[in-house]
């Protein structure tokens, strides 16, 4: 409670507001504040001191000035990052109430690297369906180079990508974390246990998908497991996996929701390892912020927030 009276009197006491983001906002895409303030029908001068008195507050520089205009500080960059985002928050507020009026339909291109199994990612998505039941919401599974050429692309508005799996040019916001289960042949001799180690593991030949280019489940796997693993990869789906589990191919590791999907064949067993979760996040290009996704981010963080996700 505290914390919470701290920042709201941080931002009773700021000058910065919604005038003074679309300023930042108008400024970094046109590129010279000449023709920022004629674009917002200002005097250039009444901008620039707007943009200062913004860069005191914040503690850094936003703009490099220049004879030919004005480009983003790397500092600038990371700032417009929550400036889009803050924006597209407030356009969805405003949106909300007539979109429920007239009944217009958004869409969200979502795209997945892990099955919507379980909890918490069901009840997640269940809450959004409750609450915007007119927006179009489409699921695209793919592994991480596709998502992230498609995230890029703008063939995707969105995704829902482990922590590890991240690439540098990506907005993320962490939403949940999940507990790792193994995955073993019913007649195996560990599944007579009820809870496992990584130790009792290193021994295994683990099942994990994988591409040419994308082998990121080894290398986390790995990085839990210690190196000298005897992996075991294919460009396969985790049904496929577990189907090659239960035939007694080899073991996996699976999310506590995955766990729910009963493959003939397979036992799940519990890791005493606190180290043994990933952490899921929701993942976007700056670029591509607009009301839709917006939205959709705001909602996610409220949710993960509500319901201790993290």
């Amino acid at each position: 409670m505290l914390a919470m009276r701290e920042q709201v009197d941080r931002t009773r006491n700021s000058t910065i507001d919604f005038e003074a983001l679309r300023y930042l906002l108008v400024s970094a895409e046109v590129g010279t504040f000449g023709r920022a303030a004629q674009t917002l029908g200002i005097k250039a001068a009444s901008l620039s001191r707007r943009v200062a008195r913004v860069e005191d507050e914040l503690g850094l520089t936003v703009f490099e000035r220049g004879h030919d205009g004005i480009r983003l500080t790397a500092g600038g960059h990371a700032v417009m990052v929550h400036v889009r985002r803050a924006l597209a928050d407030f356009g969805a507020l405003l949106t909300t109430g007539h979109e429920g009026a007239v009944g217009s339909v958004g869409r969200i291109r979502l795209g997945i690297r892990l099955p919507l199994v379980g909890e918490p990612i069901q009840g997640l998505l269940a809450g959004w369906h409750r609450s915007y039941p007119n927006v179009d919401l489409t699921i695209h599974e793919m592994n991480e180079r596709d998502i992230v050429t498609a995230v890029e692309e703008r063939r995707l508005d969105l995704a829902f990508m482990t922590k590890h799996t991240i690439w540098p040019h990506a907005v993320a916001e962490p939403v949940y974390r999940e507990r790792l289960l193994a995955a073993l042949p019913k007649n195996h001799r560990l599944a007579r246990q009820r809870t496992l180690t990584w130790n009792a593991l290193r021994e295994e030949t683990l099942i994990v998908q994988g591409w040419d280019e994308s082998q990121t489940a080894r290398e986390y796997y790995a990085s839990l497991l210690g190196s000298g693993i005897r992996f075991a990869t294919h460009a396969a789906s985790k049904q496929s996996v577990l189907g090659l589990v239960g035939a007694g191919f080899g073991i996996t590791l699976v999310t506590q929701g995955q766990s729910h999907v009963r493959i003939p064949g397979v036992v799940f067993r519990h890791l005493l390892e606190e180290n043994a979760s990933v952490e899921v996040q929701l993942v976007w290009v700056p670029e591509n912020e607009g009301a839709a996704v917006g939205r959709f981010v705001s909602f996610m963080r409220e949710m993960s927030a509500s319901r201790h996700l993290l």
